[in-house]
């Protein structure tokens, strides 16, 4: 019985001795959390809950949390931000007592060419179309022609943006985060933002004489202005060979498109 006496009294004692320092030490670390902790801006916590959440760093910002703490001091503006829908960007200007000019962005890649348009050499070495471009410019004839070696996917996090069997970059609007990445590492500067209600866009941006174009593109815009003719709202405009399209205007009929012999005017 001593023996046994002994044991808890070895046992018990040194664990009842931790368990009370162990609530010590909890009742301290809750105090000093409350009085040391560092209170957010009410407006902060309210924008960041508001942004995307996708923490992609397209703005500029290493993320969300410290996009919403710039907005919130005047450092940043909502544009700067793709991911975000304007439904929340329009409340997130309402917290911080702003106006949302801006509206709702799409990505496209403005080529469609690929297969269809001449290479100028067979590419064999390693990389992908950044490493490309430092070879002649890349091995399309065209020289803004999309190469479909994937940079662009290959900086997409979401697998939104993929080169198709047709030669070209294409984005899945569905997983687009809209974070730009795509766009900021294409060479030629293909991928570009246009609104999301357009239901039309120009998939070719090379600026030279039909002619010229024809001669190596089967895909790429001859400049026949055939957009231009039949738009019955005027939306359409030749800027240097190539059709521009004001969306304040564009009815989305789809009339340029079917009209155009190349089909670089693509629907969405």
């Amino acid at each position: 019985m001593l023996l046994l006496a002994k044991l808890y009294v070895e046992i018990l004692v040194p664990a009842a001795v931790l368990i009370v320092v162990a609530a010590i030490f909890a009742v301290v670390l809750a105090f000093l959390g409350r009085k040391l902790e560092v209170k957010r801006d009410e407006k902060v916590v309210q924008t960041e809950s508001l942004l995307s959440g996708a923490n992609c760093g397209g703005c500029g910002f290493a993320g969300c949390s410290a996009f919403a703490e710039a907005l919130v001091n005047g450092k940043a503006d909502l544009s700067m931000c793709n991911a975000t829908s304007k439904v929340n960007k329009d409340k997130i200007a309402e917290i911080l007592g702003t106006v949302n000019e801006g509206e709702e962005m799409s990505f496209v890649v403005c080529c469609n060419g690929g297969n269809a348009c001449e290479d100028k050499y067979d590419y064999h070495g390693y990389g992908d179309c950044a490493s490309m471009e430092l070879l002649a410019g890349g091995r399309k004839a065209c020289p803004v022609g999309c190469m479909g070696a994937g940079t662009c996917a290959k900086h997409c996090d979401h697998h939104a943006c993929n080169v198709s069997e047709l030669g070209y970059a294409d984005i899945n609007d569905e997983r687009c985060t809209l974070c730009g990445k795509c766009a900021k590492s294409c060479p030629k500067g293909l991928i570009k933002k246009i609104p999301t209600r357009a239901k039309v866009y120009v998939a070719c941006s090379n600026h030279a004489a039909g002619k010229e174009v024809r001669s190596y593109c089967k895909n790429g815009c001859i400049g026949c202005t055939m957009c231009a003719r039949n738009c019955p709202e005027g939306a359409i405009t030749m800027v240097d060979n190539l059709p521009v399209i004001d969306y304040d205007k564009c009815v989305g009929c789809g009339l340029c498109a079917e009209k155009c012999p190349t089909k670089c005017m693509k629907k969405r």
